[in-house]
């Protein structure tokens, strides 16, 4: 895994509201050094683990939701699983690949949803999260599973 330099995350840190603490930088190092991927909590904190960072899993959970609020991260709820967190922020929808526990990127013009019935009184909508399930090993057959962001062609 390539990390971001640490004067570089600190600087999309500061770019986006936050205070650049020594954890921050550990986890903006570690999420943001590489191309685009979906990440569970859990995962990172393995990470940053075997950097002896001495970041806790509930420091992860906290930072990965400043980072979301901050718009550096979007955090897709699939299931009743863990949440995972995109380093993609852009107008994207997703494959999940139940076999796998896999997320694969699919372009937000790939997808269209018409018909939306009217949002409640008072309120608007903000965002359409799709995720499309799909079953069959893909082209992870007989290869371990990783979360990395992948985007259809």
């Amino acid at each position: 895994m390539t990390a971001l330099p640490e004067s570089d995350a600190a600087a999309r840190l500061r770019e986006a509201g936050l205070r650049p603490t020594r954890q921050r930088i550990v986890l903006a190092r570690r999420l943001f050094g590489g191309p685009d991927r979906h990440v569970t909590a859990a995962e990172l904190h393995a990470e940053v683990l075997s950097e002896e960072a001495g970041v806790s899993l509930a420091t992860v959970y906290n930072t990965l939701h400043q980072f979301t609020k901050a718009g550096l991260l979007r955090e897709l709820v699939v299931d009743a699983g863990p949440s995972f967190f995109d380093t993609n922020t852009t107008h994207h929808q997703h494959f999940f690949l139940e076999e796998t526990g896999r997320l694969v990127d699919v372009p937000g013009d790939r997808v269209s949803v018409s018909d939306l019935p009217p949002a409640p009184p008072g309120t608007r909508v903000s965002r359409i999260d799709v995720v499309i399930r799909v079953t069959g090993e893909g082209e992870e057959k007989g290869a371990k599973a990783t979360r990395r962001a992948r985007t259809l062609e």
